[in-house]
């Protein structure tokens, strides 16, 4: 028989990303993150902002596991949040009831806190916008959790297809979320100017009328292509 787990187990000191680390994403893109981390890092593609992302949300991940219909762990979150943060809610993917509303958001604006990322659904969308905190989500319902328990705060969790720690950097825009991991910080920073001068450098040559990328020329007029 499996013994009943403590209503709440909470992990406060976890390593965080220095704030040098955070403040050298400002600005970056989801896809040139993901671009430094071998194509992948994106959270499934249902999480999207409720409302168009103005800017690049960047923030350090909290997470909380809530479980099904449960939001207690994310209450526990809100309070074990420091300024900066970004609440990073796995629900299992439930979507018979919210994980949070306006409420809730508007604590969480008023802690300092950057963002909601959740993989679970939320309610009282007028109300969120409102509030104006950028949340992440998998849809909306009406319907309404409760807060019996158990959940977690600060131990990993696992959402959207990826394993989220606290510590991790969370980068969102209107492409979605890309987590990344906090030991890869430094190595993702290095490859940004790589990847911003690949970009910049196809982007003009697009504006300058180019048909076809010579990577697809070479291919096509290479002997690894044959004509039937």
């Amino acid at each position: 028989m499996i013994k009943d787990p403590p209503l709440l187990t909470i992990s406060r000191n976890f390593p965080r990303p220095s704030a040098d680390h955070v403040a050298a994403f400002a600005g970056v893109p989801t896809g040139y993150a993901v671009d430094a981390m071998a194509g992948r890092g994106a959270l499934d593609y249902r999480i999207k902002p409720l409302a168009p992302a103005s800017s690049v949300l960047i923030g350090i991940a909290l997470t909380c596991q809530c479980g099904p219909a449960d939001n207690l762990a994310l209450f526990a979150a809100l309070a074990t949040a420091q300024p900066g943060d970004i609440l990073v809610a796995a629900t299992d993917g439930f979507t018979a009831t919210s994980v949070t509303g306006d409420l809730l958001a508007g604590m969480a604006k008023n802690r300092g806190i950057r963002g909601i990322v959740t993989d679970g659904l939320v309610r009282d969308l007028a109300g969120i916008l409102a509030v104006g905190l950028p949340v992440y989500c998998a849809g909306i319902t009406a319907n309404s959790p409760v807060r019996n328990g158990p959940g977690t705060v600060g131990l990993p969790v696992v959402l959207g297809g990826a394993t989220v720690s606290s510590g991790d950097l969370v980068i969102g825009d209107n492409d979605g979320i890309v987590i990344v991991p906090r030991a890869e910080i430094g190595a993702v920073l290095k490859k940004l100017p790589d990847i911003r001068a690949a970009e910049a450098g196809l982007e003009a040559k697009v504006k300058g009328g180019l048909e076809v990328p010579d990577f697809i020329r070479a291919i096509l007029d290479s002997d690894r292509v044959v004509e039937v």
